[in-house]
């Protein structure tokens, strides 16, 4: 694959544009590669096949010639600030991301946030198809860009089309909530491959493709018409995300981190257990299920503070929509009166940290933690769970992970919970605490066999050998 007078075999679509502006004190800007498990996943692929990465810079109101940036060719599309309020704080956050997480907050449907989400689909597909060279593949990755498939297949049908949704998909009876369920279904039905995170979630597309089209399906296979009277085939199945093992372990064997954990454990009066939350501030976490639970384990003197310690590290998100700003309020709250009720002056019961950390120190603190505790209420990976067992190079150390987050299907040597139930996490936190090394280092093994089995590379790969599978049938 490569480029051909401007124009690339191989594109990426997503949002966010995997770089992030900086303005220097001079008043120069540079731009700074984003963190994240998807840049990971998909830079050897955009060096081997000389791609190209559409999406926005993450400014609003800032016209970005495409450029270049850590040996990628970057399309910048530009929003208005009204556009990034409507399509992406609205539409693509306070609709379609509670819906498909189970209307754990109630989603908000509003018609002129809709009409933004398509103008803006829009142009990501238009901004793609200029940049695709013929029979060329493009890679549109998540729920905020669900129109794009359909609408760059009638821009430029020669192109392969993959979609992968990082994101769980609702369950029909949920899903049909939604007005303009038709459109969206009809949007990823565009792709020639739509990967989801676990098989459930492809079952729910199923049967939402049979009851809204009546389409002939049989897994993996979905039969569209193509307009001409005959079928075109589309491929939906679970490809579970994962995270660069080797660079998470190489991280966690430096002596400077190993080091920095044990200084964090000193710094928190080295009590005989860490616990720890590691999540973005959001509702689907289950951070408030969390601290119930630990806040009852302490009331009920199960545990005491000055031999368990929990870390909360909930990392500002979205922090302009409504359920976001009252969620941060009730975690801080519950957060104030569990220290309130239980800290020492020399043990705090609860270390809640709201702000985000370079990946060192989160290393550090995976690897001075004896729990991690994972408790979504609904998740479509949940990659913190997958980066805490890659650190674990000790062998040590217990994951309580949440049954409604995609890695539980992977990682069955977790202890699972029900995140909903309130005394089932109590259980799993004391099992945890109690737990032998030797069943630690059992468990911790298995976990981390699986992880390398499955890293994000082999992700990467079994997608797209699939689309260019199907790409050459």
């Amino acid at each position: 694959m490569s480029q051909r007078e401007g124009r690339f075999d191989f594109v990426v679509v997503s949002n966010r544009l995997p770089v992030d502006r900086v303005v220097e004190a001079d008043g120069s800007t540079t731009w700074q590669r984003s963190p994240g498990g998807l840049v990971t996943a998909l830079e050897p692929v955009m060096r081997a096949a000389d791609g190209a990465w559409v999406g926005w810079p993450g400014k609003p109101d800032v016209e970005v010639e495409p450029f270049e940036a850590d040996d990628m060719h970057l399309v910048p599309v530009s929003l208005t600030s009204g556009e990034v309020e409507r399509y992406y704080e609205g539409f693509s956050n306070d609709t379609l991301w509670p819906l498909y997480h189970d209307v754990i907050s109630p989603p908000a449907f509003h018609r002129e946030w809709w009409e933004t989400y398509k103008e803006v689909n829009e142009r990501f597909a238009r901004a793609s198809a200029e940049v695709a060279a013929p029979n060329a593949t493009v890679w549109v990755q998540d729920y905020q860009l669900q129109l794009v498939p359909a609408l760059l297949r009638s821009l430029r049908p020669d192109l392969t089309i993959g979609f992968f949704n990082h994101i769980p998909f609702p369950p029909y009876g949920i899903y049909s909530q939604l007005p303009w369920r038709r459109a969206i279904a009809e949007g990823l039905l565009g792709a020639d491959v739509i990967g989801f995170q676990r098989s459930s979630d492809a079952a729910n597309f199923f049967s939402a493709v049979r009851r809204l089209f009546g389409y002939g399906t049989r897994s993996p296979e979905i039969r569209v018409p193509d307009g001409a009277g005959g079928h075109r085939s589309v491929i939906a199945k679970a490809f579970p995300i994962s995270i660069d093992v080797e660079s998470f372990e190489e991280v966690a064997r430096r002596p400077e981190v190993i080091e920095r954990a044990r200084r964090i454990r000193q710094d928190l009066g080295d009590p005989a257990t860490i616990m720890l939350g590691v999540d973005r501030l959001d509702y689907t976490k289950g951070i408030g299920h969390r601290l119930k639970a630990f806040g009852e384990l302490l009331r009920d003197k199960s545990v005491s503070t000055g031999d368990v310690t929990l870390v909360q590290v909930a990392s500002p998100s979205r922090e302009r929509v409504e359920a976001y700003m009252q969620l941060r309020d009730e975690i801080e709250l519950t957060v104030g009166r569990i220290n309130g009720d239980f800290s020492t002056i020399s043990h705090p019961a609860i270390a809640y940290l709201h702000h985000g950390y370079p990946r060192e120190e989160m290393v550090a603190l995976y690897l001075a933690a004896d729990v991690m505790l994972v408790t979504a209420l609904r998740d479509g990976m949940n990659l913190v769970a997958k980066e805490y067992v890659a650190c674990r190079h000790d062998e040590d150390g217990v994951l309580i992970l949440s049954e409604f987050a995609g890695a539980a299907d992977e990682l069955r040597n977790a202890l699972l919970v029900n995140p909903h139930d309130i005394e089932g996490i109590k259980e799993a936190m004391l099992q945890a605490i109690e737990m032998p090394k030797r069943e630690r280092s059992t468990r911790m093994r298995a976990l981390r066999r699986r992880v390398r089995e499955n890293d994000v590379a082999r992700w990467s790969q079994t997608f797209l050998d699939t689309l260019r599978h199907v790409g050459h049938r």
